[in-house]
């Protein structure tokens, strides 16, 4: 996979909300009512700063995928895919890691790894509590 390819592959997210704040922000709601134009602002402000966000991690996701390469070259092991398999973008880097290596069909054997989608729900919705201790000796 070339370099221009593999940038707009791995980025497949950050172009999904720019494009959907494009299209909030071209829907005319301003005829409807002038009150949807609030509304309407926040979710393209929303998915315009999440996007921006996912364009900032190109450096790394380049970093993250020359180790998986050099991980996994001489010899494929599962075991390096496990941390990327938890998030839908790190799975764009698994299928394209594999995709260079010529393994695509290896990814079967990664889908293990990949959380259900309860399991992702009640790990993100599960309220934690923090408890902060304060050490008198440094007062």
């Amino acid at each position: 996979m070339n370099k221009i390819a593999r940038f707009i592959y791995l980025n497949t997210y950050s172009f999904l909300l720019l494009i959907c704040g494009i299209a909030v922000a071209l829907i005319p709601c301003y005829q409807v009512s002038k009150l949807l134009l609030i509304p309407q602002f926040f979710i393209f402000f929303i998915c315009i700063k999440h996007s921006a966000q996912l364009f900032s991690t190109w450096n790394s996701k380049k970093i993250k995928y020359a180790v998986l390469m050099e991980r996994n070259r001489k010899q494929f092991r599962p075991d390096t895919f496990e941390v990327y398999m938890q998030a839908p973008c790190g799975r764009l880097l698994t299928k394209a890691v594999l995709k260079d290596l010529g393994e695509k069909d290896r990814y079967r054997e990664l889908l293990v790894y990949k959380p259900s989608l309860i399991e992702s729900i009640k790990e993100n919705f599960t309220p934690v509590k923090s408890k902060i201790y304060i050490n008198e000796d440094f007062k």
